[in-house]
């Protein structure tokens, strides 16, 4: 399960931010995951209830923010939303596309106190 690396690694970020700005602990934070990130949300649920006790985001409330995929298709360049990697273009029905958005994975927001 990466997902737990991927918890650690975001207590990491986020707790060297708050320690950067003399917090005293962090109320809220913001995760955006995309959906052709191959991040399980559920399992980075599960990983991060973990990952933050004994740390200053043990009682932050975290949020994860799914972002759609979207992809442009390489042979007709139409742009589709798609939430998996075997999907075919709807206008001419190449498996070939390049990602525009969705493989995501970032903090985008923390509150802290």
């Amino acid at each position: 399960m990466h997902e737990f690396s991927l918890a650690l690694n975001i207590v990491d970020v986020v707790t060297e931010y708050a320690v950067k700005e003399n917090a005293l602990e962090v109320r809220e934070v913001e995760i955006e995951v995309g959906e052709l990130s191959g991040v399980v949300r559920e399992a980075l649920e599960f990983a991060l209830k973990s990952a933050v006790k004994g740390t200053l985001l043990e009682k932050a409330e975290c949020h994860i923010k799914i972002i759609k995929g979207e992809v442009r298709c390489n042979q007709c360049q139409f742009e589709f939303e798609t939430n998996n990697f075997y999907t075919e273009c709807p206008e001419c029905h190449s498996y070939s596309f390049e990602i525009i958005k969705g493989k995501e994975l970032r903090v985008a927001s923390i509150v802290i106190e």
